[in-house]
């Protein structure tokens, strides 16, 4: 019985990763390399401060800046604001910004960390602690 049980388990994982590992076939029988469907996931890298917070429509390259962030602190960014459909002309409603704070990490250190990353548009500070960061034109601002 546990023979059988082995010998079951095995072609099933022959035959799952005989399905995976296929290469799709053009109409001339030439075997093509399939495209990596699977972009960076880079949504580890944060975290949200309320599960209302709204990331899944982050861009990549914004997902990017803070991977770059958590990188370069060492911790992990708290979104406190992601996309907010009524937010006027600001980057939030075009789900192109992101409003964080990262803990134990000084603003003006989260704020340096922000300015060296590949990508970054607009960087905002705010007396709270809370920092702007989009991936709209280069500008900066402290609201104090």
């Amino acid at each position: 019985m546990r023979l059988l049980l082995c010998v079951g388990l095995s072609l099933a994982i022959a035959a799952t990763s005989a399905i995976a590992g296929e290469a799709s076939t053009e109409s001339n029988g030439v075997k093509k390399r399939r495209a990596n469907l699977f972009k960076h996931d880079y949504s580890a890298a944060y975290t949200v401060q309320r599960v209302s917070v709204r990331t899944g429509c982050f861009p990549e390259k914004l997902e990017a800046i803070l991977a770059h962030i958590a990188q370069q602190t060492g911790r992990k960014p708290v979104v406190t604001s992601g996309h907010r459909p009524r937010a006027g002309a600001s980057q939030h409603s075009h789900c192109l910004a992101a409003d964080i704070r990262v803990p134990g990490v000084s603003d003006r250190k989260v704020v340096a960390a922000a300015s060296t990353a590949p990508g970054i548009g607009g960087i905002g500070r705010y007396c709270n602690g809370i920092i702007h960061v989009d991936v709209g034109p280069k500008r900066r601002w402290v609201y104090c």
